[in-house]
């Protein structure tokens, strides 16, 4: 995938989804948005706000937070980089 080569060192911008937090939700899992910081949560939680970042910015990559976790995902092309 093309769009990893676009990804540069970012440090979160939170630990939570801050769209759940103001809902008084709850998420099954964050991912980090390797073009801006942006913590969302992620497809599993009820309101997949880490989508909706991708729909209004068209930020490509993301990453998923959690202990160790080196996954990396393609929006644009729907699969693992």
């Amino acid at each position: 995938c093309h769009h990893v080569s676009v990804i540069v060192p970012i440090r979160p911008d939170s630990e939570v989804c801050q769209e759940c937090v103001r809902r008084h939700d709850e998420w099954a899992g964050l991912w980090l948005c390797l073009s801006c910081g942006w913590v969302a949560c992620s497809d599993d939680s009820p309101h997949r706000h880490a989508w909706a970042h991708y729909e209004e910015t068209d930020h490509p990559i993301a990453a998923a937070l959690g202990a160790g976790s080196p996954r990396r995902w393609c929006h644009v092309h729907q699969r693992t980089v």
